[in-house]
């Protein structure tokens, strides 16, 4: 067994240990002379020919802390005039790239941010019922058309109207260049941060997408500027960079069979940066039915992934593993260092790792549930059978005979080939029906495969695209559960209730198309059916 091996530079260090990691990180390091310098130089040629279009207009990340520094002064401006107006509750509605990297500063820096990720209606009604006339609502969204984002800020808008409030003064827009949502919001009068369009949404942490809600709750974003801009200078060189040493390691071991990245925190002082991160190594590398398919794990210890050959434990703290790798730095460095050895890895695995081709299939077949059902029932079909709380939905041919939750669960244990994974799809509300989460720790015990679990529809903007364009030995176990409320979206036919299993139907209908194995539990009470699930799991 090698020693630890570290690379330190620019405030970040990456440590490898291991024989078999040390020994492929290098081998990859060997082949990728002068890529490092490549990428500085914005190459778009880099990972060849078909990527070179996206590539071309996807660099701008790389410029991250120039482009962004002008903002600090504007946001800190704009916090302190709504702290002279009362205004002290930031609400983030975003999705994916546009609400974790935000989620992830705020969290670490200890600083409030309510972040609204979800279509469920009882978390946007209680997100609509928290503070309103102390509100500002930060909206955000690259593309200006997620539909997600879209009918959170019209039921805010109403929401604000309601208690009189002009939402001219209460709303926050942070989108791309001529987007629909720029021009919206030009309309209605809202300040608008316009991003940089040659950034990616997942490249976008130290961007406005970023900065500004986390800047308008108070985190001090100069520090992640100055932090990040200590790595860049080291970025160019092929030794003594750390980013280069993270990318050749998660690329050159998992092109070597050890595509499962396992994400676990190991006293960092960072908080949720597996979830950031899980987005931007599932949706930059899964594709063409290849990549790496990030775990995130509480901690080193976390079960399920130990009995794992085809997994690389990647810690954030100073200590890795007997075999795998550690990175440790500045949160602001950690997000530049990620980025870069994403684009390496892509480069290592032969992937485009700026595209994702496979998520606006789910956004579509949403949009046909929608308009197929009109104002009748959606196409949820009929149960299989039903125990208790929970109504089981799927083919026979996935879960053979089994006649309770737990013998569906065996199946799809079961059904998990060698080098598979199983995925769990909650859509819940993160908040109050959090419980669910532990399905993931309950069912890792229990087989020698990675289990992720995902909460709906963020993971949608996020895992989403590995699981339809990655490697296919994906099992899939959709959560979906009765709300005791619905939620109307203004000027839209449908509300958030609908548009939530809407969601869950047309990612079902994805996983259909390409035949992979895939069960939907419906809680017909949120509460008894995860105590009842949870149960069943840890049989």
């Amino acid at each position: 067994m090698s020693d630890p091996e570290s690379v330190s530079a620019g405030g970040v260090t990456v440590r490898v240990a291991g024989a078999d990691v040390v020994e492929a990180r290098d081998r990859a390091l060997a082949g990728i002379k002068g890529v490092a310098a490549r990428i500085v130089a914005k190459d778009a040629g880099l990972w060849g020919p078909d990527a070179a279009a996206e590539a071309k207009v996807r660099l701008g990340w790389l410029d991250c802390v120039t482009i962004s520094r002008p903002l600090v002064a504007e946001i800190e401006q704009l916090r302190a005039k709504l702290l002279a107006a009362g205004v002290d509750h930031v609400v983030l509605a975003g999705m994916g790239g546009s609400s974790l990297a935000p989620e992830v500063i705020t969290a670490t820096y200890g600083v409030e941010l309510t972040t609204l990720d979800t279509t469920d209606p009882g978390q946007v009604e209680a997100a609509l019922l928290d503070r309103l006339a102390r509100t500002v609502l930060v909206v955000s969204s690259k593309s200006g058309g997620t539909i997600e984002t879209d009918s959170h800020r019209r039921a805010f808008e109403e929401a604000f109207r309601a208690i009189d409030i002009d939402p001219a003064e209460r709303i926050v827009v942070v989108t791309d260049p001529g987007s629909p949502l720029q021009r919206t919001a030009t309309d209605a009068g809202y300040r608008v941060f316009e991003a940089d369009p040659n950034v990616g949404g997942r490249y976008s942490a130290l961007t406005a997408f970023g900065l500004v809600p986390s800047g308008l709750a108070g985190v001090p974003i100069g520090e992640l500027l100055d932090d990040a801009q200590a790595l860049a200078t080291t970025l160019a060189g092929d030794y003594a960079n750390a980013a280069v040493a993270l990318g050749a390691a998660l690329g050159g071991y998992g092109s070597e069979g050890h595509d499962k990245v396992v994400i676990a925190d190991g006293g960092s002082g960072i908080v949720g940066f597996g979830d950031w991160a899980e987005q931007l190594i599932a949706e930059s590398t899964g594709k063409s039915g290849r990549g790496l398919l990030p775990v995130v794990v509480a901690s080193p210890d976390s079960p399920g992934f130990e009995a794992t050959a085809d997994s690389h434990l990647v810690v954030l703290g100073a200590t890795p593993a007997s075999s795998g790798t550690a990175v440790e730095g500045p949160l602001g460095a950690q997000f530049l260092a990620w980025e870069f050895a994403t684009a390496v890895a892509g480069q290592l695995l032969a992937i485009d790792p700026f595209n994702q081709p496979n998520v606006q299939e789910s956004k579509d077949n949403t949009k046909a549930v929608l308009e197929a059902a009109k104002d009748g029932p959606l196409p949820t079909g009929d149960p299989l059978f039903v125990e208790g709380p929970i109504e089981v939905y799927g083919e026979r041919e996935t879960i053979g005979d089994a006649a309770d939750v737990a013998g569906v669960l065996d199946a799809l244990l079961a059904a998990v080939p060698s080098t598979g994974y199983l995925a769990v799809m909650a859509y819940l509300d993160r908040l109050n029906d959090v419980a669910a989460a532990d399905i993931r720790d309950l069912l890792a015990k229990r087989m020698a495969h990675p289990v992720t679990f995902g909460w709906a529809p963020r993971f949608l903007h996020s895992t989403g695209q590995f699981h339809k364009g990655g490697p296919p030995v994906g099992v899939f176990l959709q959560i979906t559960g009765e709300s005791t409320t619905d939620l109307a979206i203004p000027g839209q036919p449908f509300t958030f209730g609908r548009l939530q299993m809407a969601q869950a139907l047309g990612d079902l209908q994805a996983l259909h198309g390409r035949s992979r194995p895939v069960v939907r539990l419906h809680l017909t009470d949120r509460a008894e059916g995860i105590e009842a699930l949870l149960t069943a799991a840890g049989v």
